[in-house]
């Protein structure tokens, strides 16, 4: 099983930044294998990456994710292609399609549709990468624009069909699509005890293409947090997948909570989600399971975290996302540090 980590989201300032990078130049050196960007409503996913390929060698560098509605997919492929000779061949393009808050709210475009949206943005750049001219003729983007002066253009970078694309999914339609068109899926609010409510509907879009769910690197993971008090290990964490459930997406349109449901947890998602939206974040809080939040990180002592491993393993995760807990640089990077070599035991078994 490989191991990745991640970086950016939320914006604070040039000291932040800079233990950012360190933290990445460390994992690198600790083995780490894939480093992802995320975008929300702080840093962008992109210019990180631009600056992390200057200072690393071998992690691989990946957008987690680039949010498809805020960049036209030509642009999105320009990117791709110069931070993949940035980087030496080393970037990884995720997108998704974000959540209908942050895309009519923040960006100002219709989420209507978002599914076609990815699909469609997907394969324009597949096209680019390629190096093909850009006439593409669907529901969500048409190239050139009819009725104007424009005419298709291909990039005039070299072409780069190596670059892997990978998707950030959680409706049974998408994961479909993944399996379809991705070369990995960027896995969230994934219950490795119930794993095959995700990953069978990427086998059966992978099948349908002639593929295997063995041609998609499937990620997922949690926190990694090391200690003896179980219930105070899980305090910070419940807090965190409250907020999934209640906030990430609106009362109708939260990919989230709706995963954690497929996962056997309906009851309590539809109780903290009712809580969250009346206000009420202590007792939503309070109201998320012991189990959920147990089975989506990693926490205890060394038995319990492997076991976790263990888990994800078993239930067909390729690469581990660890966010490794810590006040300090220097203790998420021995957290860090300790999960590895956790993760190097179970790979050896």
């Amino acid at each position: 099983m490989r191991t990745a980590i991640g970086v950016g989201g939320a914006a604070t300032g040039r000291e932040d930044w800079v233990e950012q990078v360190d933290f990445v130049r460390e994992a690198e050196r600790l083995g780490v294998d894939d480093c992802w960007s995320a975008e929300a409503w702080g840093q962008d996913c992109l210019t990180t990456l631009g600056y992390l390929a200057a200072v690393t060698d071998r992690i691989k560098l990946g957008t987690g994710i680039m949010q498809v509605s805020a960049r036209a997919p030509s642009m999105a492929a320009m990117s791709a292609m110069t931070l993949s000779t940035l980087s030496d061949g080393r970037f990884v393009l995720g997108l998704g399609v974000s959540g209908p808050q942050v895309v009519e709210g923040l960006i100002g475009q219709p989420f209507a549709r978002p599914l076609e949206r990815l699909r469609e943005y997907t394969e324009i750049v597949r096209m680019a990468f390629a190096g093909e001219k850009l006439v593409y003729d669907g529901n969500q983007y048409v190239l050139p624009r009819p009725g104007g002066e424009g005419k298709a253009l291909r990039l005039s970078q070299p072409a780069d069909d190596r670059i892997p694309v990978y998707l950030a999914t959680l409706g049974p339609k998408a994961l479909e699509l993944t399996g379809e068109l991705a070369d990995g899926w960027v896995g969230t609010s994934f219950v490795p005890e119930a794993g095959d409510a995700l990953l069978d509907s990427i086998k059966a879009g992978a099948e349908r293409a002639g593929r295997s769910l063995a041609d998609i690197d499937v990620q997922a993971g949690g926190a990694v947090r090391f200690g003896d008090d179980l219930a105070e290990l899980m305090g910070p964490h419940r807090a965190g997948t409250a907020f999934s459930l209640g906030a990430m997406g609106s009362p109708t349109t939260n990919f989230y909570n709706d995963a954690y449901r497929r996962a056997g947890f309906e009851e309590a998602c539809v109780e903290v989600q009712r809580l969250w939206v009346e206000g009420k974040r202590d007792e939503a809080v309070a109201a998320v399971p012991d189990e959920l939040v147990i089975q989506t990180n990693l926490l205890g002592d060394d038995d319990a975290v492997r076991a976790r491993i263990r888990a994800y393993r078993d239930a067909g995760v390729d690469t581990l996302r660890l966010a490794p807990a810590g006040k300090t640089l220097d203790e998420r990077l021995a957290t860090l540090g300790r999960a590895l070599d956790l993760v190097a035991e179970v790979n050896a078994e």
